[in-house]
């Protein structure tokens, strides 16, 4: 029989038996809780569940912001011995029904923000077939979600949990299920990762303490919210494992917001991404006071390669030197990252204590150093699968290992450079070319906020390289001069052939860059004058 755990207890419970009751658990901007007031918090949402007849292994789908509700919804459900299954707030409607359905869930929690979102993904899954039948909404107003729906509002949930009493927590296993996360990669098509309660212990044992190293003292803010398993870990596992604090914000994290959130709560541990130290140095200039960070003790990136220039700019900026890592929402967390004073920039560091990585070519065998392949990783932390996937799992697991799809080199220093997604590599007449490399080499150009270069085929239906650019604020994109700065640092072939304008970077709930729906703009542009440049050879 597998060990006895729950990482609800091992969290919150832990803490309280270790004297942190009086400690500061979470701010959020409706309240703040101690570690003892969270846990009777926890207890209460615990017993409104229950009053609902949520029994262990029972999912519960969370569309919630990041606030008391949502922090103590995902702790209750998993203490019950239920799935928590938080989801993300940028669905619509239609989005939304898909994981509900997909879940087969009795039960949605949602915020009274995404009242309109919920009650259109209820309707729609139930017209799917889905098993939805009781919903919990914040606020006043729990209408509108179809008669066959048992609605209520979160203080009548709490209040039929008071009338019912205490709910024991469940004697889960280590291996137990504890939290789903849906994930769509690049194509859009979401599967929930399915990790066991020891996933949880295994993050916060490995990259929270050995990388990171968390404090009891710290205060962690995260730009990534608690939907995310970036997020979760830096907003939730990492700071209640050791007593510290969370600092949750629920509005759109931007340069200025998060500098007085920085400032204001004297956060220690800073967890951004690339998305967001692109406009955090580039508001440097005058809207944000570079001494706002000044309590940052560490800094995290995650996501997505963190380009050198940022790495460097927020060393020199904001005199915060950031961790860039790779993770996973198969892997829970970071499992490659740089080590604090070890920095190496462009790089995604070494692999964490806990963790193998392998470098594989097409031949499914490791490469050599300064060889180019597909990443391979195993850990503990690895979920357990995708959700009624099959097909899937068969083609990403294999045995211990998963297959993350990302192209990797390791260099001499042991250290290891991401180049990008492995399908999203290019062959450019005839020769291999990474957009890690291309981007690395725009997003330094001083009006360049963001770049994404992908393959459209040309007139003769052979590949080639364009790049997608985001400006920088007071800039705009010069094509020819871009292809020239290329030109300077890049071997002639890897230049773009185009330069296309773009607003913002589309992305999928993970934060992930959706290359395909750029790949569709730039084969239907291309041919516009006004909006691309030809690169002459």
């Amino acid at each position: 029989m597998a060990e006895s755990f729950n990482a609800a207890d091992y969290l919150v419970g832990r803490r309280i038996a270790a004297g942190d009751g009086d400690r500061e658990a979470v701010r959020a901007p409706s309240r703040s809780l101690t570690y003892a007031e969270l846990d009777a918090e926890i207890g209460r949402v615990a017993a409104g569940l229950a009053a609902l007849g949520v029994q262990p292994e029972q999912r519960v789908v969370l569309c919630m912001v990041d606030e008391v509700e949502l922090f103590a919804g995902i702790l209750a459900t998993m203490r019950l011995g239920a799935i928590a299954v938080p989801v993300s707030t940028m669905l619509r409607g239609p989005e939304l029904a898909v994981l509900v359905a997909d879940s087969r869930s009795r039960l949605l929690l949602c915020s009274a923000t995404f009242a309109d979102t919920s009650r259109a993904a209820v309707l729609t899954a139930r017209e799917r077939g889905g098993d939805v039948a009781e919903v919990v909404i914040t606020g006043d107003d729990a209408s509108g979600f179809g008669p066959d729906v048992a609605a209520r509002t979160w203080a009548e949930m709490l209040a039929a949990g008071d009338a019912l009493g205490t709910a024991p927590a469940y004697d889960t296993w280590d291996e137990s299920q504890a939290l789903w996360l849906y994930t769509s990669g690049t194509t859009g098509k979401p599967k929930a990762a399915m990790h066991r309660h020891a996933d949880i212990r295994t993050v916060c044992e490995t990259y929270g303490q050995q990388v990171l190293g968390i404090r009891p003292d710290d205060r962690c803010l995260s730009v990534a919210k608690l939907f995310f398993a970036y997020g979760i870990g830096n907003s939730m596992f990492f700071p209640l494992s050791v007593g510290a604090a969370a600092v949750l914000e629920p509005s759109r994290p931007t340069p200025a917001l998060l500098a007085d959130l920085a400032s204001r709560h004297r956060v220690t541990m800073f967890f951004g991404t690339p998305s967001s130290y692109g406009p955090l140095l580039a508001a440097a200039d005058g809207q944000v006071d570079p001494t706002a960070f000044a309590t940052v003790r560490r800094g995290v990136s995650a996501g997505e390669a963190l380009p050198a220039r940022m790495v460097n700019g927020m060393r020199d900026v904001f005199g915060v030197e950031v961790l860039d890592g790779i993770g996973s929402t198969e892997a829970l967390h970071i499992y490659l990252s740089n080590k604090p004073g070890e920095v190496v920039p462009g790089t995604s560091g070494v692999p964490v204590p806990g963790y193998d990585v392998e470098i594989r070519g097409t031949d499914g065998r490791p490469v050599l150093d300064g060889e180019t392949g597909t990443l391979y990783v195993r850990g503990d932390s690895i979920c357990t699968g995708y959700w009624c996937r099959t097909a899937t799992n068969r083609l990403m697991f294999e045995g211990e290992w998963l297959r993350t799809g990302d192209t990797y080199v390791r260099n001499a220093d042991g250290t290891y450079t991401c180049l990008g997604r492995t399908d999203d590599v290019l062959k450019v007449g005839g020769i291999w070319v990474t957009p890690a490399e291309v981007e690395e080499r725009l997003v330094a150009h001083p009006s360049v906020a963001e770049v994404v270069v992908v393959a459209v085929p040309d007139d003769d239906g052979l590949d080639v390289p364009v790049a997608c650019v985001v400006p920088r604020e007071g800039h705009t994109v010069d094509p020819e001069s871009l292809v020239a700065w290329c030109r300077e640092g890049l071997a002639s072939f890897k230049r773009p052939r185009h330069v296309i304008a773009i607003e913002e970077v589309p992305r999928t709930a993970t934060g992930k860059v959706q290359r395909f729906r750029l790949r569709e703009l730039a084969a239907g542009l291309v041919a516009a004058p006004a909006a691309t440049l030809e690169g002459a050879h």
